[in-house]
């Protein structure tokens, strides 16, 4: 088939690939513009997607808006068979979404209707959900509305948001490839507005750890935004981020560190760091992190 990809972060990288790898023409791949980056903030840094289409050889654009009937020309001049959308950050105008001959397929990182919106892995982990998936979606004007035309499930288990987006990533890449040969014969089923919940943007707001919170809930709270942007707490003035933590034995007021390896009492059980990341430093485990920074039993954290 003839496509347009438009996608920006990692997440989109292995749909970009598998289509390239299944023999499919992308035409063209839209992304985000440069960002500044680099060393302080000074070079353009462009997205993974947009790395890898240099790489590709394919044509990259990166409007920052395609509202413009310019802009909807010059898509439209593509003559494309479909366009193939993942996390690609700007909301496409009808024009868009009507241009290829088959319209705008979405690969969205969740079991539809849940999970609608910006932050569907992050959200996921953090309600405890214990299954998730990617669904493949035929776009319409509504935030993630359109009928169904795929599902592929799995476990959550103990993953965080960057160990469930790299494995989601992947399984979105091979299902949107395979949707693409059954085209034709997929029958597209409506979403279940009632069944619907929403996943907001992650506010850096939510990052600060709440011990007040049970245990179980800190711990989801914990994977859910390692590694970004990070659950963390304040020690001595120097925030310490908690990338992968466990629930364990103990009990005490909330906040409190427990023994000499960082258990840490909450409103209900406590819990252990796993994985912990101090301002400019590299992730630790646990023991490395004590050694250069021990917080002592009976140390109250904010």
């Amino acid at each position: 088939m003839r496509i347009i990809f438009m996608g920006s972060p990692d997440f989109a990288v292995p749909t970009l690939q598998a289509l390239v790898d299944a023999a499919h023409e992308v035409v063209c791949v839209y992304t985000q513009p440069p960002r500044p980056g680099g060393r302080r903030g000074k070079e353009l840094t462009k997205t993974a997607v947009h790395e890898r289409a240099d790489r590709l050889g394919i044509e990259v654009r990166h409007p920052k808006s395609l509202k413009s009937a310019e802009e909807q020309e010059a898509f439209a001049a593509l003559d494309a068979d479909i366009a193939v959308v993942a996390a690609y950050g700007l909301i496409l105008p009808q024009a868009i979404l009507d241009a290829p001959k088959h319209g705008c397929l979405n690969v969205h990182a969740s079991i539809l209707p849940h999970w609608r919106g910006a932050a569907p892995i992050h959200r996921s982990i953090m309600a405890g959900d214990e299954v998730t998936g990617v669904t493949i979606m035929q776009m319409e004007a509504g935030l993630d509305t359109g009928p169904m035309l795929a599902t592929v499930r799995t476990p959550i288990e103990d993953k965080t948001t960057g160990e469930l987006t790299e494995e989601l990533a992947e399984l979105g890449a091979q299902l949107m490839v395979g949707t693409l040969i059954d085209l034709d014969a997929l029958h597209a089923v409506e979403q279940d507005d009632a069944e619907a919940t929403y996943a907001a943007k992650i506010d850096k707001a939510e990052a600060r750890l709440d011990w007040t919170r049970p245990a179980e809930e800190v711990v989801r709270h914990v994977h859910g935004l390692s590694p970004f942007p990070g659950a963390w707490f304040d020690h001595d003035g120097q925030r310490v981020k908690l990338l992968r933590a466990e629930t364990c034995e103990g009990a005490g007021d909330a906040g409190e560190v427990l023994d000499d390896r960082l258990a840490i009492a909450c409103s209900d059980g406590a819990i252990r760091p796993l994985e912990l990341q101090r301002a400019g430093k590299p992730r630790m485990d646990l023991e490395t992190f004590l050694r250069g920074n021990p917080i002592a039993k009976g140390t109250r954290l904010s």
